[in-house]
């Protein structure tokens, strides 16, 4: 298990006891690490800053486990909400003083209630989930085979991957890899993906990168941000085309391309 990616967008607090910021804040945390969230203070630090004032100071707490990890509320009045992004309506609803409550999705957003308008949330890109390989399936469990790139299909990181690798699928010539707005723009049509941000596709491909493909992108790119941002891109759909992760029959996840240059390539026979 490679670990979690806890992610606070920009305009919600801050990180590290510091004084409440709108910058975006990610943590990265393994087995038998924690971070806690709230309003905090400076006897009570937390790890991500909430910046609301129906936040407790010490509202709740992250802790990573080998196979998932669990939110305990310390809230005496409020409960939370962990949804399921990328589920048809799924949630869990986690009530106060709730010590360990096990998170069972890849992907989850964290509701919390405040004053105004908007809740305040943040999103948690849970441990790597493992599967089985399908040709393995019936045989005893001390000889099942797990994948070595663990992927579900249905999620949107599996879309980002899908747009990265599209061009090159299309057209075997070393196109460029898409950019992340062209990424936006390509899956605007998607039922899944109208409301996705720059940001939002941003955090799949480093989730692609360092959780599910396990990616280490040179130094020699450190100079430029540019560089490092498309030399991940690059080894993300390097490596998924080399061992098959994306195919040319995962292109019809993709919306329809418009216009005669969305014409498909035929396949020779």
């Amino acid at each position: 298990m490679s670990g979690v990616i806890v992610h606070l967008p920009q305009g919600s607090g801050g990180a590290d006891g510091g004084e409440p910021h709108d910058d975006a804040v990610t943590l990265r945390l393994g087995p038998g690490e924690s971070a806690r969230f709230g309003r905090g203070s400076t006897a009570i630090p937390v790890e991500l800053r909430l910046d609301d004032p129906a936040i407790s100071r010490l509202a709740g707490e992250i802790r990573v486990t080998e196979d998932h990890w669990q939110l305990t509320n310390h809230s005496t009045t409020h409960s939370y909400l962990v949804e399921n992004p990328e589920g048809a309506g799924e949630y869990l609803r986690v009530p106060p003083r709730r010590v360990g409550a096990s998170i069972p999705f890849e992907f989850s957003r964290v509701v919390l209630p405040t004053r105004g308008e908007v809740t305040i949330s943040f999103q948690v890109f849970a441990p790597d989930h493992v599967y089985l390989d399908p040709e393995a399936m019936g045989a005893p469990w001390g000889s099942n085979t797990v994948t070595a790139y663990s992927l579900d299909e249905t999620a949107t990181y599996f879309l980002v991957l899908v747009a990265l690798c599209e061009p090159r699928l299309r057209d075997q010539s070393r196109v460029a890899v898409p950019t992340t707005p062209q990424i936006v723009e390509r899956l605007r049509g998607h039922l899944a993906c109208g409301e996705l941000t720059a940001r939002a596709v941003s955090s799949h491909i480093d989730y692609l990168a360092e959780e599910k493909l396990r990616i280490g992108v040179p130094d020699a790119h450190e100079p430029g941000k540019g560089d490092r941002r498309n030399g991940k891109r690059e080894e993300i759909v390097g490596l998924a085309l080399r061992f098959g992760l994306v195919r040319e029959e995962h292109l019809a996840l993709l919306p329809p391309l418009a216009g005669a240059g969305g014409r498909k390539r035929q396949t020779a026979r």
